[in-house]
């Protein structure tokens, strides 16, 4: 049963594009791996939402991403992450991922003075997901919190690495330095992105926690610990979906990728038809 369960894919689940630099990262870390990757681009974003609406958005991506047959999970959107496990984990019967456990795993492991800080979206720190988490691990450690809203846009127009990035992290993380954090949390799927220009301001003393690095190292273990790892020879097949016009999803996609991304099929979960034709390049 293992050999057949090996050869699934590895699903993926975004509210848009954010969640392809984890994709990045378990592409990286399991090359071998197919992928199915699915960006809800028209209900985008879901941080605005309510936390039942979420929950509802992300059982039917689920449930499109179980009917290809997949063998994990992987909840590559924050705020779902924050709202929907425990209902995904209620309804699905294999390993579920999220990207807010892993990062706070990290983090607790790497403080040494014992400050933390986190920065992420507006509703990703309003939900107090990643101090929940990192309390429940450790309640003597001290959580700060930045949400940086200007990073997202920063990042899907490429501007990660020019003097208005350099001025908005100032800005943004100035308050975090002075706190004394000696680890931050890029507790949004954009952020690394931006890695080079925040541990800049940050300075050396201050680790960087990249999520999606440590969601990558997290499902590799589960799928070794379950044996359900393809053999290493073996090359990857990826496959994208959207539930808007994948033109956008495109552009910003190459430009997270550092790389053309192959066919996008943009879906209605209404019926979980895709459209006739993939689009292959942004128009």
């Amino acid at each position: 049963m293992g050999i057949t369960l090996a050869w699934k894919a590895i699903g993926i689940f975004d509210s848009g594009v954010g969640g392809l630099t984890v994709l990045k990262e378990v592409v990286k870390t399991l090359p071998q791996e197919d992928t199915i990757y699915f960006g809800d681009t028209a209900r985008f974003p879901y941080g605005t939402k309510s936390p039942e609406t979420v929950i509802r958005y992300s059982l039917e991506i689920a449930s499109f991403l179980v009917k290809r047959d997949i063998k994990l999970l992987v909840v590559a959107c924050n705020t779902a992450s924050a709202v929907s496990l425990e209902a995904l984990q209620n309804e699905l019967s294999i390993p579920i991922v999220g990207v807010i456990e892993p990062g706070a795993r990290r983090a607790v492991a790497t403080t040494r003075s014992g400050k933390v800080g986190v920065i992420g979206t507006e509703g990703t720190i309003k939900s107090s997901a990643y101090a929940k988490a990192i309390k429940r691990m450790n309640q003597e450690v001290e959580v700060i919190t930045r949400a940086c809203p200007m990073f997202v846009p920063l990042a899907e127009e490429g501007w990660v690495d020019n003097e208005v990035a350099r001025l908005t992290a100032r800005t943004y993380l100035q308050g975090l330095t002075e706190e004394g954090v000696d680890t931050l949390v890029l507790g949004c799927t954009h952020y690394p992105l931006l890695k080079g220009v925040i541990a800049d301001v940050m300075g050396n003393g201050v680790k960087l926690v990249d999520s999606a690095e440590e969601t990558a190292r997290a499902v590799a273990e589960i799928l070794r610990n379950n044996g359900l790892l393809r053999p290493s020879s073996e090359k990857g097949n990826h496959h994208y979906f959207v539930t808007d016009v994948p033109a956008g999803f495109i552009r910003i996609g190459n430009r997270l990728l550092g790389e053309k991304l192959g066919d996008v099929y943009q879906v209605s979960l209404d019926d979980n038809r895709e459209s006739e034709e993939p689009k292959g390049e942004a128009e």
